[in-house]
Order: C-alpha cells, then sequence, then structure tokens
C-alpha cells in the first residue's frame, strides 16, 4: 500500500502536535518514525490508519493503483500500539476470534496456532485480563502482524518486552512481514527499526521547516 501524507498538521485544542508533515510512504517501503516523546510520532501513526483526522492537509492511500476510499481503509491496515487496549474481560480464544472477523490473518494462521506463536497456547480459556503487560504486548503485536494486511503499523513495539520477548518480536515481524508496507515509532530503539530501510525524523521536521518529505 502506498500512503501519501500531504501538508498535514494535528491540533488538540490550542496543542499543535504535527505541522505541514509531508511524505510519501512508497508501496512495500519500510519506515522508521523516530522522534522524542511528545513530537507527534503516535498522532502521525493514528492519522496514517485513519483513526484521527487530521486537523488540516489530506491522507490519501492507493492499492495496487487504485485509490482507497477513506471509509475502507481500516480494513487494510494493522496496528499495534501501547495505548490500544485488549477486551480484557474476553478469554484469548475469544479475543483471537473477534479479531479475525474484521482482520483476517495471513494464509496457514489460524487460532492455535496464533496462540502457540505468542507461547499462549495453554491459556486459550483465560481472561486476558489475568495476563502480565509483556503477554498483552506480545499478543497485540502478533495480532498485527499476523494479520493479512498491505499496511503495518507499530507504536513502540518493545514495550513492556524483555530481552527474549525483544529477539521473539524481531524474528517474527522478519518472517512475517513480506512486501508490506511497515510504519514504525520508536524513541531511537534500534531492536525496534532494525528492519526499516528509510527515516523520517519528526524531531527534525519541527524544529526545521515543519515538512518532512521523501519516499519511504
Amino acid at each position: 500500500m502506498e500512503v501519501v501524507v500531504h501538508q498535514v498538521t494535528k491540533a488538540f485544542g490550542r496543542e499543535v502536535v504535527l505541522r505541514g508533515v509531508s511524505h510519501t510512504f512508497a508501496s512495500g517501503s519500510r519506515t522508521a518514525l523516530l522522534g522524542p516523546n511528545g513530537s507527534g510520532k503516535s498522532t502521525l501513526l493514528q492519522v496514517v490508519a485513519g483513526v484521527l483526522a487530521p486537523t488540516s492537509g489530506a491522507v490519501s492511500h492507493g492499492l495496487n493503483g487504485m485509490a482507497l476510499d477513506p471509509e475502507a481503509v481500516y480494513r487494510h491496515v494493522a496496528i499495534a500500539a501501547p495505548y490500544l487496549g485488549l477486551y480484557e474481560d474476553l478469554s484469548l480464544r475469544e479475543v483471537i476470534g473477534f479479531h479475525q472477523r474484521f482482520k483476517p490473518l495471513l494464509p496457514g494462521i489460524g487460532l492455535s496456532e496464533l496462540a502457540r506463536i505468542v507461547y499462549l497456547q495453554r491459556d486459550l480459556e483465560k481472561p486476558v485480563r489475568h495476563f502480565s503487560s509483556g503477554m498483552k504486548q506480545r499478543l497485540k503485536l502478533a495480532l498485527a502482524i499476523l494479520s493479512d494486511t498491505p499496511l503495518l503499523l507499530l507504536d513502540e513495539p518493545c514495550s513492556n518486552l524483555d530481552a527474549e520477548a525483544v529477539a521473539w518480536y524481531g524474528e517474527l515481524l522478519s518472517q512475517n512481514l513480506g512486501a508490506r508496507t511497515l510504519l514504525v515509532a520508536s524513541n531511537r530503539q534500534a531492536s525496534e527499526t532494525a528492519l526499516c530501510r528509510a527515516v523520517l525524523d519528526l524531531e527534525r521536521s519541527a524544529a526545521g521547516s515543519g515538512t518532512g518529505t521523501g519516499t519511504g
């Protein structure tokens, strides 16, 4: 999927988080969104995902040479972020099943296989609220990375992961990314952005002309 961000500004009340950001994320590109807390990384991811509407400017999505209707974008995007919760009153089996109603998993991946990948095959009937923060983060990452969508968005994916789980994340992503377009928001952690081949530095964009340009 190609994503074109054109002169996007996003404000929450009087606070301007993004100011005139422009960038083209080419189909199949792998881009790290870098910058400190407050630089707008998470906001830009949510704008790209269609979760947030820009205050001004525009975002367009193209798939196989065709423009996507903004109302249909969510079907083609998978996102994992610390601020996006799980349905914690549901069991693991129910959470995976609910996810599959909206986002198909990659070929060969089913409920049991996903549970095995996240080392939770013995916890299918356990409510997610009883999982540790690391278990929840692995589950969120697996649901996003193993979804059959052309656009994958990851926000600080190594949050709440120990060293072993960070290695697990890197292997899972490298084995299942394929030709999808990838955006990873990070506080400059190499383990989070190891597969990225391009960088959009939002701190530099804010300090400079307010615009980040280029092809992902």
